[in-house]
């Protein structure tokens, strides 16, 4: 029989903790949470600290997770609509937005319950503290509570995971109507007559595109052109797939003035009046850094308040870490869990690096836009001198037995060793075919070696290895599998 008793345990257990590393992590969404259970698994107690009602962050609550739904649903509304084979009907669908609406909720809800509150269920090392963190100093935060009570939590390591927030322009009369954001456009259950898109950039074009393909008619606003930090080509051909979609495309156009009736909203621009039934704003997020108290600790922020980080996700200051949407980092999830992770690992003992080079990017859109590596003007700019390559998609086997022939690949490549630098893809199912590209720049391959590698015939990717022979040969003369 035991002699060890209740106060004995106790205290034994409170020694363990004294003595453990404690991570503390602001935020809940993709990054906090790998980078959570890599410190559980270096050893550390970690607690999550989260203000808002539900945890997951941005991607899985109110960005790619019902972004992707949606964008999916429209699909196949358009479809049906208009199909490109003579043997098949086109019919009109039946649209129920609310219906959509209810599933794109309960999708989010089941995701959200079996990738984080399942692993805070299960990993002991892990508490949930709810409230909004602000530091005080570098190792301590102050929690303010829904009860308007406030607490102190010390921790040896600290990860800002914040994420970030849509940003709002400066128009006129903006602030005064019930204009959406994305997050509204996601999860409406009305289906608007008419739709005015404010932004020219991922969200903005994948929103516009599903609500025209679900019936309402668009109208997008660009500052400049679609998309205009990536290769000006893809700008360019994707603007006139969204036309033949009857998407109107204004380029060079702002509002200076928006006002809402209670039923109409109304855009003075430098292109005329324009009215429309709801209102998207979407031009891009900014870094939730400006309640944290990152004066406190001198933590280094960028102009627009995005936190500077190493490759090792540390910060300015000493054991202070940021991950996501709310660092200098590419906001995509899969960057911010690949940050998070590798905070994770750094903040237990580790050493571990993120890079970015070789980072694939796609946009959701038809044709979906997919990049990796450097465009041919980046090239340029970093001194190589350059060959470049346009595989138009009707050249493609896979796309002309699809019957989707819109689109291109476009290969850069160093011109006296023939090393790829980068990929811009415009294609039906173009998520699909960047990674081969991806991985082609990692391990530093030439055009030739792609050219040279076997690809299933009749596979939208093969297309990577026609525009890598393209560089030798006219892709009118290779035989139907391009050997």
């Amino acid at each position: 029989m035991s002699d060890t008793t209740n106060e004995d345990c106790c205290a034994s257990s409170n020694e363990t903790q004294s003595t453990q590393l404690h991570v503390a992590i602001i935020g809940s969404g993709s990054g906090a949470f790998a980078s959570a259970i890599k410190a559980a698994e270096g050893g550390a107690r970690v607690t999550i600290i989260e203000g808002a009602d539900v945890i997951g962050g941005c991607c899985v609550n109110v960005g790619c997770v019902p972004s992707k739904i949606l964008i999916r649903a429209a699909q196949l509304a358009h479809q049906q609509r208009s199909n490109p084979f003579d043997g098949l009907e086109n019919s009109h669908p039946q649209i129920s937005r609310s219906l959509l609406a209810y599933q794109q909720s309960a999708r989010v809800e089941e995701l959200r319950a079996a990738k984080y509150t399942s692993i805070l269920e299960s990993n002991p090392a892990l508490t949930l503290l709810k409230g909004y963190a602000r530091f005080k100093n570098e190792n301590t935060l102050i929690i303010n509570k829904a009860d308007g009570s406030e607490e102190e939590l010390r921790a040896d390591r600290i990860l800002i995971a914040t994420g970030s927030t849509p940003s709002i322009p400066l128009i006129a009369g903006l602030t005064a109507t019930p204009y959406w954001t994305s997050t509204e456009s996601l999860f409406t259950h009305e289906l608007p007559g008419s739709l005015v898109v404010i932004g020219s950039s991922v969200i903005a074009l994948e929103i516009a595109q599903a609500y025209r393909r679900l019936g309402s008619n668009v109208t997008v606003l660009a500052r400049h052109t679609l998309l205009y930090a990536e290769d000006p080509l893809i700008g360019e051909k994707l603007n006139e797939c969204f036309e033949k979609e009857g998407i109107t495309v204004l380029d060079h156009t702002q509002a200076s003035h928006v006002s809402y009736d209670g039923e109409l909203f109304t855009l003075d621009t430098n292109r005329g009046i324009l009215t429309a039934d709801k209102l998207l704003v979407a031009t891009g997020r900014h870094a939730n850094t400006a309640k944290l108290g990152l004066e406190n600790v001198s933590v280094e922020t960028d102009k627009l308040g995005a936190i500077i980080v190493n490759d090792k996700m540390e910060t300015s200051t000493a054991n202070i870490y940021a991950a996501g949407d709310c660092s200098n980092m590419p906001q995509f999830v899969y960057v911010a869990a690949a940050a998070g992770s590798r905070a994770g690992i750094n903040m237990t003992g580790g050493d571990a690096q993120l890079d970015l080079s070789t980072m694939p990017a796609v946009i959701f859109t038809d044709p979906q836009v997919a990049t990796v590596g450097l465009t041919e003007e980046q090239a340029q700019t970093n001194g190589h001198e350059v060959i470049t390559r346009v595989l138009d998609m009707e050249n493609v086997p896979r796309a002309l037995a699809n019957f989707e022939i819109d689109g291109f690949i476009k290969l850069v490549a160093d011109k006296s060793t023939g090393t790829i630098l980068g990929a811009q893809i415009l294609a039906h199912e173009g998520g699909e075919i960047i990674q081969s590209a991806a991985l082609a720049i990692h391990n530093n391959m030439t055009v030739e070696e792609l050219a040279g590698q076997l690809f299933p015939y009749l596979t939208m990717v093969e297309g990577l290895k026609l525009c890598a022979q393209t560089f030798n040969k006219d892709v009118k003369d290779l035989s139907c599998c391009a050997g």
